[in-house]
C-alpha cells in the first residue's frame, strides 16, 4: 500500500525526516491555520518532498516573507540540495536569491533573455555596460505631471 507514492511503512520516517529538516517536527500535531507565513511555506516544501521526488519545483517559496524567514527557508533549499539527489526548478524575483541557484534564466515578456550562471551574467551585464536607456510611455499625456499616475 502506498501514501502519495511512498510505501506505507516508510510514512513515518520519511515525514520526521522532512519536518525535521524544515523545523517543524515538533509542530506536527498543530493546525495549519495557527502557522506563520514562514511556517507554512517550510510545509509546503516538506510536504513537496515527502514522496523524495527526482524533481521539485518552487514558485517564488519566500514571497512576501520577512528577511529573517526568506533566509531561513534559503538554509532549507540549500541543506535540500545537499542531502537529497533532486533537481529543484524555482522562480523568484529577488536578484539576491537568483545567487544561490547553479544557473539562471532571465525572462523578459516570456521569453529567454540571458542563460548562465551567476558568475558569467554578472560577466557578461558588466562586459556590456548599458550607456543608454529608451522609455516608451505608455500613456504620453501623464508625462510631466507631478505625483504618480496610478
Amino acid at each position: 500500500m502506498f501514501w502519495f507514492g511512498v510505501p506505507k511503512s516508510a510514512v513515518p520516517d520519511r515525514m520526521r525526516q522532512v519536518l525535521d529538516m524544515v523545523g517543524l517536527w515538533e509542530r506536527r500535531t498543530s493546525r495549519v491555520m495557527t502557522f506563520s507565513g514562514g511556517m507554512k511555506r517550510r510545509l509546503e516544501i516538506a510536504r513537496g518532498l515527502l514522496h523524495s521526488p527526482r524533481v521539485l519545483f518552487l514558485d517564488e517559496p519566500t514571497v512576501g516573507l520577512d528577511p529573517q524567514t526568506r533566509s531561513s527557508i534559503w538554509g532549507y533549499i540549500r541543506e535540500l540540495k545537499a542531502r537529497e539527489d533532486i533537481t529543484i526548478f524555482l522562480t523568484t524575483h529577488y536578484m539576491d536569491e537568483a545567487e544561490y541557484c547553479d544557473r539562471i534564466s532571465i525572462m523578459v515578456s516570456g521569453r529567454i533573455a540571458a542563460i548562465g550562471s551567476p558568475s558569467e551574467l554578472k560577466r557578461d551585464s558588466e562586459a556590456s555596460s548599458i550607456d543608454e536607456v529608451f522609455v516608451r510611455l505608455v500613456r504620453p499625456e501623464l508625462a510631466g505631471r507631478g505625483g504618480s499616475a496610478a
